[in-house]
């Protein structure tokens, strides 16, 4: 379906300057989960720490996200 966020209380059209910001912090978060998946592959790592890494990434990530996105809702 097109342009259903539009449907969906909050979300608002982004200007291109937004979506490249999107696209960009998007790619990155790919990029550091790549890693994180490299990290899991390793057992000489203490596995527990890199699943705080990726809970903490993953949050900052979504923060990112939400700083280009600016959502009205909670």
């Amino acid at each position: 379906m097109e342009n259903q966020y539009q449907k969906i209380k909050g979300y608002r059209d982004l200007t291109q300057s937004e979506i490249d910001a999107m696209n960009a912090i998007k790619q990155k978060a790919e990029e550091v989960g790549e890693l994180i998946h490299e990290l899991f592959d390793n057992p000489d790592l203490d596995h527990r720490w890199v699943s705080i890494a990726k809970t903490d990434l993953q949050k900052g990530f979504m923060a990112a996200v939400r700083s280009v996105a600016q959502p009205e809702s909670f």
